[in-house]
């Protein structure tokens, strides 16, 4: 293993469209270093002063123009581009032979695993698969039809140096610009406290799957690392609980570092939405509603569809911890949600609708972020509560 090389994480299923972009961004990170490099003048700075340095301060520092030395330790890194080919039917095969010799006489090593089973394998099996084949004491994952700008590497790295506990992900631009507005809105601008909280979303990890860059030590902590059941499973949000679980922890460059591409054929596509709510539900059931002072009671903060969806999916002995519904609407207030259990054919559970400004905390919240124009987060704000101890959003 290489303490100062970063492997480059990538895989790609019939994707000649996105190679010569995808790749092309990858070179132009040693050429980001050089520049700068170039242009950095020296200037004296205590060793002092890098002690115990935060994520912010390191970045900061690394930007600057510090002395020069010292910059190039914190910069001296090599990339290797690790590559599985799942099984793809066009031109990818060929155009990847052609970047491994383009990349040679950079000397930047490229390693390209291939899928000769005749099926595709999926993409946490890929994962797995390169990762095998990497060297590199540092992973940066890399989806084929996104590009990496120009320092994206220097600044993760940097960053992950010092946190080798820790997810680094960054901020990104999307492309088309006005695609996904919310969810890129939402990503961009959480809060860094905010970043092992709101969990629960639908959008997934607070840091994006294909931003993410850290210490191999991360990875291998998570038994048989990404998930490998194929098509349709999220094996990002699999991996990032499995992180969060294990106490690690999550951290993000402010500063947009990618161009994340949005169209029809992207993966993202592939997972049923049923799957994710599941797979959120289990996670809460196990890490926040088993804990006080939820599993003395709580209330569901929507008492619409999205909220009774919840408490149907709740297990028997949740439900009974459900103490009301809490919303805004009149035609709701001071009325029941009568629950008719299925499988028993009768009504079960009779649970109260309130007034948000009478609900009583803790609140499982099940509205969406960003779609009243600001009137549900002032609602909520109003109350001022505190995020984690006294509500969780499920949105």
């Amino acid at each position: 293993m290489n303490e100062d090389t970063v492997s480059i994480i990538v895989t790609v299923l019939n994707g000649e469209k996105w190679i010569d972009s995808c790749f092309r961004s990858i070179l132009q990170q040693c050429t980001a270093v050089r520049l700068q490099k170039q242009q950095l003048q020296p200037k004296q700075m205590h060793r002092e002063q890098h002690n115990n340095v935060d994520g912010n301060e390191l970045l900061a520092y690394v930007a600057s123009t510090t002395a020069k030395e010292e910059v190039e330790q914190k910069q001296k890194f090599q990339i290797e581009v690790c590559v599985f080919d799942d099984c793809s039917k066009d031109g990818t095969a060929d155009m990847l032979k052609l970047w491994q010799h383009k990349f040679n006489n950079y000397r930047i090593p490229m390693h390209i695993v291939q899928n000769e089973s005749g099926k595709s394998k999926g993409v946490g099996y890929g994962r797995n698969r390169a990762i095998e084949a990497a060297t590199g004491f540092y992973l940066c994952f890399q989806d084929i039809d996104d590009e990496m700008l120009p320092t994206r590497i220097q600044q993760q790295y940097a960053l992950a140096r010092y946190n080798k506990d820790a997810l680094i992900g960054c901020k990104f631009v999307r492309a088309p610009a006005n695609s996904t507005c919310r969810f890129a809105r939402w990503a961009n601008e959480l809060d860094e406290l905010k970043l092992t909280l709101q969990i629960y979303t639908a959008n997934g990890p607070t840091v994006i799957m294909p931003t993410w860059l850290c210490h191999r030590q991360v990875y291998e902590r998570i038994p048989q690392g990404f998930c490998e059941h194929g098509y349709g499973t999220p094996e990002d949000l699999i991996f990032f609980y499995a992180h969060l679980d294990r106490g690690g922890r999550v951290m993000r460059v402010n500063d947009c570092l990618l161009l994340y591409r949005y169209h029809p054929a992207a993966t993202t596509f592939s997972i049923v939405a049923d799957t994710i709510w599941q797979l959120r539900m289990q996670h809460l059931l196990m890490h926040v509603l088993c804990r006080e002072p939820w599993r003395s009671g709580f209330t569901i903060w929507n008492a619409g569809k999205r909220g009774r969806k919840f408490f149907r999916d709740l297990p028997q002995a949740e439900k009974c911890k459900v103490r009301a519904f809490c919303d805004v609407d009149e035609k709701k207030i001071n009325k029941s949600y009568s629950h008719y259990d299925e499988a028993a054919h009768r009504f079960t559970y009779l649970v109260p609708i309130v007034h948000f400004k009478h609900a009583r905390p803790p609140l499982l919240i099940c509205m969406k972020l960003d779609l009243t124009n600001g009137a549900f987060e002032e609602n909520l704000n109003s109350l001022n509560l505190s995020e984690g101890r006294d509500y969780v959003l499920f949105t």
